[in-house]
């Protein structure tokens, strides 16, 4: 019997029904039409499903999705400002860390719920957040550098952003 989800996605509240045996990436790729999880081993152990639920990074396919009520999910889609990339995607695309794609986005997903608690990780942090994570394209150097970077930036947009506040 189908129950009523609610929760909140990408800052928009949503209400679907889904069925018990729903898991959160079924729900969020083909009910929401969210494709940029991916939906790979379904077992929790390769991360290409990974979205920050409630301030934590989760497999996707491991929540039933009835488990999500009342969550606030954050996707890949949701991480940008308008056409602006999230500093995270920009130095993935800067740093070639993106190669076949598939697992960009819970490699992404995984290394903001990082930065979103720790602005200054050590390469040991950075190397925990995606420890989940598997890249057959990449030897993780450069995803590893990408995350390091961003940190820097998102760092130095906070610092410019609350400077020409203090101007004004």
């Amino acid at each position: 019997m189908n129950q009523l989800l609610r929760m909140v996605v990408n800052s928009e509240n949503v209400e679907i029904y889904v069925s018990p045996d729903d898991t959160l990436v079924d729900v969020l790729r083909d009910k929401l039409n969210l494709k940029g999880t991916k939906k790979g081993c379904g077992e929790g152990e390769c991360g290409a499903c990974t979205v920050i639920m409630n301030g934590k990074a989760v497999d996707s396919c491991m929540i039933p999705a009835i488990k999500a009520m009342d969550a606030n999910i954050q996707t890949i889609e949701g991480i940008s400002d308008g056409d602006k990339l999230h500093p995270l995607q920009q130095s993935f695309i800067d740093n070639g860390a993106v190669q076949c794609g598939f697992c960009t986005p819970g490699m992404i997903m995984a290394s903001k719920a990082l930065l979103d608690e720790n602005s200054s990780p050590t390469p040991y942090d950075i190397k925990e957040a995606i420890a989940g994570n598997i890249c057959r394209c990449t030897g993780y150097i450069k995803i590893e550098k990408a995350v390091q970077e961003a940190a820097e930036m998102m760092k130095h947009e906070c610092c410019c952003h609350n400077h020409s506040k203090s101007e004004e």
